[in-house]
């Protein structure tokens, strides 16, 4: 299959502060990969130097067979590749109604079947039209973020970038919107790249993993390998461990 989205030994540095180091990985068209990791990894960094918003000093980023400048994006980027970010009460303009929100990237791209994309991107994320002309501050943390993401699909990318899009949630919300967002992907055949420090969540969602640690990818793994334990790094199973939780022992 041809390759969506691609790092080549990527380095990102902040002053003297090297937040990525060397990175690689590549995703296939239509493929859901994962980045996991404790905080402070690496794995939103190398999201943003994607979309652009993060300095690289060196290696190269590739989507869909087109190289990227360090910072520069233009228009057509952010038209195939959008991102859902981790907060969703944060990325929403609380002064604006849900119909503006949704207008402004049609207006950006020069889209001009505002009406009908809009019905379809709320009907899409299972809100409907009844929430159009509300505000974000009237809607539930779930909601929110299904308008976030109706924002994203409604100028029809290939890809997602979503950072921990499900962490700010109820944990009860949590599934609805993961088992959302997968049912778009599968019905768009778009590709995802997903932060998550929820190794059952990437094990859910994703094909393929990258495991990061203090800027590096440790290891490359399938959702399989995960799933049945054929790990090579000690860090992967001290994440294991530590994603299965607190558990009280007897005295």
């Amino acid at each position: 299959m041809s390759i969506a989205v691609s790092a080549r030994d990527v380095t990102v540095i902040y002053e003297d502060f090297k937040a990525l180091d060397s990175v690689s990985i590549a995703v296939e068209k239509g493929q859901s990969y994962g980045l996991v990791g404790e905080s402070g990894s690496g794995k939103s960094t190398l999201l943003r130097a994607i979309a652009g918003l993060a300095p690289v000093a060196s290696g190269t980023l590739e989507v869909n067979g087109q190289t990227l400048e360090p910072r520069r994006r233009d228009k057509a980027f952010y038209r195939d590749v959008q991102m859902v970010f981790q907060d969703p009460y944060g990325s929403l303009h609380p002064r604006q109604t849900i119909d503006r929100l949704l207008q402004e990237p049609l207006a950006i791209h020069g889209i001009s079947d505002a009406e009908a994309r809009i019905a379809r991107a709320l009907d899409e994320v299972g809100l409907g039209t009844g929430f159009r002309f509300r505000y974000s501050h009237q809607l539930s943390g779930g909601q929110r973020q299904r308008v976030a993401i109706a924002r994203a699909l409604i100028v029809e990318p290939s890809i997602l970038l979503l950072d921990e899009p499900t962490s700010a949630l109820d944990a009860s919300v949590q599934a609805e919107v993961l088992n959302l967002l997968e049912q778009i992907r599968r019905d768009r055949g778009l590709t995802f790249l997903m932060v998550s420090h929820d190794l059952g969540v990437v094990t859910h969602m994703c094909d393929q993993l990258a495991v990061m640690r203090n800027g590096r990818v440790v290891e490359h793994l399938s959702a399989s390998d995960l799933v049945e334990g054929r790990i090579t790094a000690d860090y992967t199973r001290n994440l294991m461990v530590a994603s299965k939780g607190f558990v009280r022992t007897q005295a």
